[in-house]
C-alpha cells in the first residue's frame, strides 16, 4: 500500500515533482510551508509529495510509537539506524517515485528531499538508485549504515546531483558527520554541494535561498 500523502501542485500538469521526506516524529504537514518559500517565478510546474512515515516504536525514546522513517537503535551514528527499517523506508519510497512516473513525470525529473531521518532514508534510496533521479536534496542528515555504502551503491547511482546542508550548532546530527557523509558520496562519484549554517537541526532562509539556487540549475538543464 502506498503512503499516505500530502500533495501540492504548483501549476496545472506537472512536469516534474518532489517527494519530500519529514523528520522523525513529524508528518507530511511538517514542510507544506516550505513550498511558497522556496518555489520561483518562471520554474516548470512541480508536483510537491509529503508522505507520512509508518508509526512505530522507537527505541531510543523508549520506544514510544511515533512516525519514524526507522526505528532509533543507538545514539551513535554508526549504529543508529535500523538497517531493515530503512530498506523498508526505500521500498516505500521508491512506490510514491513509481506513482510519479505513471503519472507522466518520468524518473529524470523526479527529485528524492528529506530532513534529518528523512535525509538519511532520502541518501540510501539514491545510493541504491539503478535509474537515476533528478537529484537528492539531504538536510542536516546523514548517510545510514556508512560502512556498507560502497557495495549497497547501484552501478549508476553517482550521476544523481546532491545537495546536502548542515547547521554548525546542530545537537541532533552533529555537523562533522554531515560533513564526513558528504565527503563519503564524493568519494564515491557523487557530485555534492554542500553548505554550512549557523543553526541548530532545523532550516533557515540562506538553506532555503541556496537550495532555490540549486534546483534551478537542475530545471534549467
Amino acid at each position: 500500500m502506498l503512503l499516505d500523502c500530502i500533495e501540492r501542485e504548483t501549476g496545472p500538469d506537472p512536469a516534474w515533482s518532489i517527494v519530500w521526506l519529514h523528520g522523525l516524529g513529524a508528518d507530511g504537514n511538517d514542510f507544506v510551508p516550505i513550498v511558497p518559500e522556496l518555489v520561483r517565478t518562471g520554474w516548470p510546474a512541480l508536483r510537491f509529495v509529503f508522505p507520512h512515515a509508518p508509526v512505530r516504536p522507537v527505541t531510543i525514546n523508549n520506544r514510544v510509537p511515533m512516525r519514524a522513517w526507522y526505528d532509533i537503535v543507538d545514539i551513535d551514528l554508526a549504529n543508529r539506524a535500523d538497517e531493515a527499517g530503512v530498506a523498508e523506508s526505500v521500498a516505500q519510497v521508491e512506490a510514491l517515485i513509481a506513482r510519479e512516473v505513471e503519472r507522466g513525470v518520468p524518473r529524470s525529473r523526479v527529485l528524492l528531499a528529506g530532513f534529518s531521518q528523512g535525509g538519511a532514508v532520502t541518501l540510501a534510496a539514491g545510493l541504491r538508485s539503478r535509474e537515476p533521479l533528478a537529484g537528492l536534496v539531504a538536510l542536516s542528515t546523514y548517510v545510514p549504515s556508512a560502512r556498507g555504502a560502497r557495495e549497497a551503491m547501484a552501478a549508476d547511482a553517482g550521476r544523481q546531483p546532491v545537495f546536502m546542508a548542515h547547521g554548525t550548532q546542530d545537537p541532533v546530527v552533529p555537523f562533522q558527520a554531515g560533513q564526513q557523509s558528504a565527503a563519503l558520496l564524493r568519494e564515491l562519484g557523487f557530485d555534492v554541494e554542500w553548505h554550512g549554517y549557523p543553526m541548530p537541526h532545523s532550516v533557515c532562509a540562506e538553506e532555503i535561498r541556496d537550495l532555490g539556487d540549486w534546483l534551478a540549475r537542475r530545471f534549467g538543464g
